[in-house]
């Protein structure tokens, strides 16, 4: 049992694990990747850069700097979080608890951008299995993505149905063996005319009530979304204290929205770790 689990290893993670590792924390930092900031190619306008240093190299001197210093980093996707009595937190290899959790991952900008995609969101294309899975159920549903979290989303489905598709979008899947239909088509269009019908590939039409989006890695939105922490315009709303709705779940960077550059980050991470430390002292 950890005191906090804090998911992502970005500057806005690995800053708030300094903190509260000095401060005698008992933490684990989940990290999977870069992130966006690894496409930033040259960063000149951070605080203590003399040349421009690319975005990757910027997060691995920030988690060399954590380890040093004895922050537990473990490198695992997480695939779900469940809220309980403390918080469970599923990875690909295995699974943690915690009194709290941050999540530190980040803004998710990778979308399928196919026509339809928009005019159907929240009318049979939806991003929560737990959330929408009962009102599929016994009917035709598709998943689209190629990775661990397509798998676990659609293995959530299965409580629902077991008409499920993965659509990959004719990319590799992560795994050997699926005891589902795969398609691998190139995905170019959702169809239907009130509410989501079928999907059009570059060799087929395949006809579906409702489809479920799984691409990539699960983003901070996807588990908010699942364990009913507000969102708006496309961020985790957080109080002054860096808290979400939920008791015990803390958002910082760029999840909470703001300005979207690493100094802010690296300052949420070091803001939020007084109101973090006081909510883990208050539970013991």
């Amino acid at each position: 049992m950890f005191d906090v689990i804090i998911i992502g290893s970005g500057p806005a993670g690995i800053s708030l694990s300094l903190y509260l590792h000095r401060a005698g924390i008992n933490i684990v930092v989940i990290g999977n990747g870069y992130g966006s900031l690894e496409f930033a190619e040259n960063i000149e306008n951070y605080y203590g850069v003399k040349s421009p240093i690319s975005g990757k190299k910027l997060i691995e001197n920030g988690i060399n700097q954590a380890l040093s210093l004895g922050v537990k980093i473990i490198n695992e996707e997480v695939l779900n979080i469940t809220s309980m009595e403390n918080f469970e937190v599923t990875t690909n290899k295995s699974f943690y608890n915690a009194k709290a959790v941050v999540f530190a991952t980040g803004k998710a900008r990778n979308t399928l951008k196919v026509k339809g995609v928009s005019e159907f969101t929240g009318k049979g294309i939806s991003f929560c299995a737990i959330c929408d899975g009962f009102f599929y159920k016994n009917k035709n549903i598709a998943v689209i993505g190629n990775g661990n979290y397509a798998i676990s989303e659609l293995n959530e489905l299965t409580n629902f149905t077991k008409n499920i598709t993965l659509f990959t979008n004719n990319k590799p899947l992560s795994i050997d063996k699926i005891d589902f239909n795969v398609v691998n088509d190139e995905i170019i269009e959702i169809i239907g005319d009130e509410k989501v019908r079928g999907i059009k590939t570059s060799k087929a039409t395949y006809d579906v009530d409702g489809i479920f989006m799984a691409l990539g890695t699960a983003s901070a939105n996807d588990f908010a979304k699942k364990l009913g922490i507000l969102i708006k315009n496309n961020n985790i709303v957080v109080n002054n204290e860096f808290s979400t709705n939920l008791s015990g779940i803390f958002a910082i960077g760029d999840c909470i929205g703001g300005l979207l550059q690493v100094a802010k980050a690296v300052a949420d991470g070091a803001n939020s770790a007084k109101y973090i430390i006081k909510y883990v002292k208050s539970e013991i």
